[in-house]
């Protein structure tokens, strides 16, 4: 029989009405528990907290852990002397700010304990109390009723029946799914070369349930030969949930392309679900509305019509963005939060690496939840760091209040007023830019002031422009005060102060920012909870480096797959020169000259990469006057989805083109250009992080953590970009090319010796 959470089944049987725009501020996870056991110390004995209730009813397994309990016998002087469970939410700003709704889903909750205790111990009546604390002033705001056992029951029996029929079905579903998964066969007569030695890797991981860092040269297959055994691994090792995760939008389509490819590949269809999550501003029908049902129609009485669309979507398996879309419109449904609440039922879910890993993530919120055991695949994970800092690093303009300031409506004038005061008075304290030793407080008052107000306005007014900004600057500042509260070591905190001159007065404005600096605090939990996970991409040397910052288990495995390629496909070139910023303007002409033999020798599609845009500026204006016969093509600022494509479209249809691209950008990795597609690969720089006062301070904290600061946070992140960008060239066994390092620094041993180790020794290439 299987067990169902209290929560869980609340959340599918209790819910009902509209959906509303939910920007209550919230505590974090670390400070709900806090919050909790701060309550429970206050209770005189014989209180008992986290008290687990279990039971049964029509046929299903209930279990759940109620916040306090203090039994009939010890009652005291309560009149009667009734059992009292209790029930505690933490929140912030005022309690009357909680919508009716979660009210409602808080009781339904108690209540199922109540019925729980009340059949477990023969009670007639029961007390339950739902208290609301309120993190910011420590207070309570305590709510009791009693309840006669049976009307609990009733309540209870009213929850599961409504629940039943569905509970049936998901385990009749899981039981199918694991049949089929059993006998999965892999979608092609034979594996690549050594995807077979990949995909041993990952089942042997799961089966230990250890994490594992696997190192796979692009062009094997990495996210076939990762999924596969992954797939295998579910029903042999009763694994509820496969988390397909990945940093970029291409990744995500590549993972979807691997799970129609064991799909199609078998003789029935497979009974396994897999979901495709996007993000809202992607998936929002109505953007200029606010997800509420008082102002969108696709929210309005959501819950009441999620049962049907919920059935076909259950029933449909695969559930890409254009699935849902089909199912929501045929329902009348918001798509975005169709598929957040299919989130909850289907096996294999594909979405980007915050879905698990930001603060407020939604796979890991229901892991923890329902006591999953779920796998996450972190598809190209070297890039987990940099999006792992972003997650957990919030900024404050001091620019952006003082527009919003502006344009706000009069019942807002004094709120944005009180803060631009405290803004003053931060100026005052701190008057040049600089980091600071914690993040100051001269803010956190008026900011919390301003979100209590904005909440109050943008629930109570319909929407209209001003919404939009004002959406921004709430969000801005409920994720400021958060991260605020979790500073340490881990973090830094910088103050930004620029002067303007307007006639004769000099206006400064400021602006405060939390970086992330070592995210392994903050994704620790995250891969602890995990059964396992498989971290898998080209470039995760060395080891350690990801270890350490990930914040990865101990008993996390690593392992490198050989490369199918040879050194025969490989013409590698080193050229002596410099590509310092002070020499950058002397070292135009010995690239255009090395350019302009190699593509003599050879004409085809090559691509070249520089450190920045104002490098890439210059070299492409030198081509253009002194080497005319190169087609070149240029990578520009802010291009946008559909310029990208068509940037790489050309090397597909054309032959003969130059291509000038920034390393660590868009085009420097995630791309796949075969054959005479690309022919070479020059790369200009290190790609090494500029020495600026972030980086020093990055350096030092990394250096006391890990007591390697300068490869932390220079050498390593720099080299991942050039081998990425490199591996643009070589994508399968036929494929050969030409790669020239333009730098003299490439040559030294700390450096030679990450680089891939099926590269060919360099042939040494001096200027003339």
């Amino acid at each position: 029989m299987n067990t169902v959470a209290v929560r869980s089944l609340c959340e599918f049987s209790a819910r009902a009405g509209s959906l509303s725009q939910g920007y209550t501020p919230s505590p974090t996870s670390a400070q709900g528990i806090a919050g909790h056991k701060k309550v429970q110390a206050r209770r005189p004995a014989p209180y008992q907290a986290e008290y687990l209730l279990t039971g049964e009813c029509l046929g299903m397994s209930l279990r759940g852990r109620a916040d306090g309990y203090v039994s009939h016998e010890d009652a005291g002087a309560a009149s009667p002397r009734l059992a009292l469970l209790e029930e505690i939410k933490t929140h912030r700003a005022d309690s009357s700010r909680i919508r009716a709704s979660q009210r409602q889903l808080h009781w339904a909750q108690l209540k199922v304990y109540g019925a729980l205790l009340c059949q477990r111990d023969a009670l007639s009546e029961v007390r339950l109390r739902l208290v609301y604390y309120n993190i910011d002033n420590d207070q309570e705001t305590p709510l009791e009723e009693c309840w006669s056992g049976a009307d609990l029951t009733a309540f209870l029996c009213q929850l599961c029946q409504r629940y039943q029929d569905w509970h049936q079905q998901e385990q009749q579903h899981r039981k199918k799914r694991d049949q089929a998964l059993m006998t999965l066969a892999f979608p092609f007569a034979k594996f690549r070369p050594y995807q077979r030695e990949l995909s041993e890797a990952v089942y042997k991981a799961i089966s230990r349930g250890h994490s594992l860092q696997l190192e796979a040269p692009t062009g094997i297959g990495k996210t076939l030969g990762v999924a596969y055994p992954a797939l295998m691994a579910m029903p042999r090792y009763q694994l509820d949930r496969l988390f397909l995760l990945s940093a970029r939008t291409t990744g995500r389509q590549l993972m979807l392309d691997s799970l129609s490819q064991l799909k199609g590949a078998a003789q029935a269809p497979i009974p396994v679900r897999i979901l495709e999550l996007t993000a809202r501003d992607k998936a929002c029908v109505h953007p200029h509305l606010a997800c509420d049902g008082e102002s969108c129609p696709l929210a309005e009485g959501f819950f009441d019509r999620l049962a049907p669309a919920r059935e076909a979507a259950a029933n449909h398996y695969w559930l890409d963005q254009g699935a849902i879309n089909h199912i929501a419109a045929q329902h009348q449904l918001c798509p975005y939060y169709l598929a957040q609440e299919m989130a909850r039922w289907c096996d294999v879910v594909v979405g980007d690496v915050n879905h698990y890993f930001d603060q407020q993530a939604l796979l890991f919120g229901l892991s923890q939840q329902n006591n999953w055991h779920s796998v996450p695949l972190i598809d190209e994970a070297h890039n987990l760091i940099e999006r792992a800092r972003a997650m957990y690093s919030a900024t404050l303009n001091q620019a952006h209040f003082k527009a919003a300031r502006r344009a706000a409506p009069g019942e807002l004038k004094k709120v944005f007023t009180q803060l631009e005061r405290a803004w003053t008075r931060l100026l005052t304290t701190h008057g040049t830019s600089g980091q600071l030793d914690t993040v100051p407080s001269a803010l956190n008052g008026a900011l919390q002031r301003l979100i209590t107000e904005l909440l109050d306005y943008v629930s109570t007014t319909s929407a209209t422009s001003d919404h939009a900004q004002l959406h921004s600057l709430l969000f801005d500042a409920m994720a400021f005060l958060k991260l605020a509260e979790q500073f340490g070591e881990h973090s830094l905190c910088t103050l930004a102060i620029t002067e303007r001159t307007l006639g004769k007065k000099v206006r400064r404005c400021a602006s405060l920012a939390i970086q992330n600096l070592i995210p392994a605090d903050f994704l620790a939990p995250r891969f602890k909870h995990a059964h396992a996970a498989i971290l898998f991409s080209a470039t995760l040397s060395p080891a350690r480096y990801y270890h350490d910052l990930l914040g990865l288990p101990e008993t996390t495995c690593g392992q490198v797959i050989a490369s199918p390629f040879s050194a025969r496909q490989l013409n590698v070139k080193l050229t002596r020169l410099s590509t310092r910023l002070n020499d950058r303007v002397a070292s135009l002409s010995v690239i255009s000259q090395r350019l302009s033999q190699q593509y003599q020798q050879q004409p085809g599609n090559y691509l070249v990469y520089v450190s920045s845009f104002a490098y890439l500026q210059q070299l492409h204006d030198y081509l253009h006057h002194h080497a005319t016969y190169l087609p070149c093509i240029a990578q520009t600022p802010g291009m946008n989805e559909a310029e990208r494509l068509a940037f790489i479209e050309q090397f597909r249809r054309q032959q003969g083109l130059v291509g000038l691209a920034v390393l660590g950008g868009a085009f420097g990795e995630g791309i796949d250009l075969p054959g005479e597609q690309l022919i070479g690969v020059f790369i200009a720089t290190l790609g090494l992080p500029p020495f600026d006062d972030y980086h020093r301070q990055l350096a030092q904290r990394l250096q006391a953590r890990f007591t390697d600061g300068y490869a932390y946070t220079y050498l390593y992140p720099g080299l991942r970009k050039v081998v990425q960008a490199a591996g643009r060239l070589i994508r399968s066994p036929e494929d050969s090319g030409v790669i020239e390092l333009l730098d003299a620094r490439f040559a030294h041993p700390d450096i030679a010796r990450l680089l891939p180790n099926w590269w060919p020794a360099p042939t040494l290439i001096q200027p003339s």
